[in-house]
């Protein structure tokens, strides 16, 4: 293991299904489910989801870049949420949901930058990428109900048929990536 730890912040849509992705995949340590990129201080989920704070639900990634790169963290988080579709993913629709990539360094943001330049040149997706490139700003946890939520609610109709297709979605393109 790495001695330097890395956090990636990312808005692919409702936060369960990005969490649920990303505790699967080698080298990821953590994954906290958050609020960032609005104005106001330690928002609440019903706050958030009304639309109105300028927050996005995102996740934040801990992980050590001797077992996954940052860059391998977005090719996996470009799997499991449609960075074509702008302010939603599926039916959650608004602002909140909106895909987006918070910045920690100069290097991720190049990283990134060059990412999002090869999806839209290669066109892989057949539709121009909206996935918003910001710096990060702060980051407010979600409520504790919210942890773990795939984990604890596999029966529960989202997660069996939004979270799960995600799941096996990334399975499918990144095997060699998962724990």
């Amino acid at each position: 293991m790495s001695n330097q730890l890395e956090v990636a912040t990312l808005g692919g849509g409702c936060f369960w299904c990005t969490e649920a992705v990303f505790l699967e995949i080698k080298g990821v340590m953590k994954v906290v489910s958050g609020y960032s990129g609005g104005s106001v201080e330690n928002p609440t989920y019903h706050q958030v989801t009304s639309g109105t704070t300028g927050h996005a639900e995102v996740v934040q990634v801990t992980f050590d870049p001797e077992v996954v790169s940052y860059r391998e963290i977005l090719e996996v988080f470009f799997t499991m949420h449609d960075p074509t579709s702008l302010n939603r993913q599926g039916a959650d629709v608004g602002t909140q949901y909106r895909s987006v990539i918070f910045y920690h360094s100069d290097e991720q943001r190049k990283v990134a930058e060059a990412f999002l330049k090869e999806m839209n040149e290669t066109n892989l997706f057949n539709l121009p990428i909206v996935t918003q490139l910001e710096p990060f700003k702060a980051f407010y946890p979600a409520e504790d109900y919210h942890k773990d939520y795939y984990n604890r609610n596999k029966s529960q109709g989202y997660s069996r048929f939004v979270i799960k297709p995600k799941l096996e979605k990334v399975e499918k393109h990144h095997k060699e990536m998962l724990k």
